[in-house]
């Protein structure tokens, strides 16, 4: 970034215009408004100290304003009172929602407050993929733990989790590789054609 810093920041992938004030503070702090980022930051602060701080910060900022976006229309919460009703004994449901802040797991179950978390990159996938997530944090209100029992429940529940797990797993790798898979594979991935490649030169064809 710096310059002293960079007139703009990309977070990811969102450009955002910075603007860094220097003042008499403690500590570096930073407010979000539409797509400007303010930063006050101590006077002393070296900008190449700065500048892992502000990313940090402003990932922070664009992924609450992403959450609350998300979240605007209560779908969570309908997706998993919808499902627990197909529980013998419906588990109660304080809210539900979906969180950009939730990396290492697609959902969590609160057994203090009932309530349950879903990874929000779950919104794009089909139903039947957020609803088995939904089911599997719903069977922790009955078994806390992966015990046979659970799994009996939750297939009693969802007959189709082992596929949305298979399916998870599939989209997990994807995104990890994504990034590095030449751009020919990603077209067949995506069911491209030949002609939709912007490549120079007649790639060979399989028949």
């Amino acid at each position: 970034m710096s310059k002293e810093h960079a007139n703009t920041i990309s977070v990811d992938g969102i450009e955002l215009k910075l603007i860094v004030e220097r003042k008499r503070v403690k500590n570096i702090n930073a407010r979000l408004r539409g797509n400007v980022l303010l930063v006050s930051a101590p006077q002393a602060s070296p900008a190449s100290e700065l500048d892992p701080i502000i990313l940090k910060l402003a990932s922070r900022l664009m992924r609450r304003v992403h959450q609350a976006h998300v979240n605007a229309d209560e779908e969570a919460l309908a997706v998993v009172r919808r499902v627990a009703a197909r529980f013998p004994n419906p588990p109660a449901v304080s809210g539900a929602l979906f969180v950009t802040t939730q990396i290492a797991s697609w959902g969590s179950y609160s057994s203090a407050t009932g309530g349950i978390r879903l990874n929000a990159s779950l919104r794009r996938m089909p139903m039947w993929v957020i609803e088995a997530v939904a089911a599997h944090e719903l069977a922790h209100a009955v078994h806390p733990n992966h015990s046979p029992a659970f799994w009996r429940l939750l297939r009693e529940v969802y007959p189709d989790v082992d596929k949305a797990d298979a399916f998870l797993a599939g989209a997990s790798w994807l995104a990890r590789s994504w990034g590095q898979t030449p751009t020919i594979e990603r077209s067949l991935l995506s069911g491209a054609t030949w002609e939709d490649l912007s490549s120079d030169g007649d790639p060979d064809q399989d028949g």
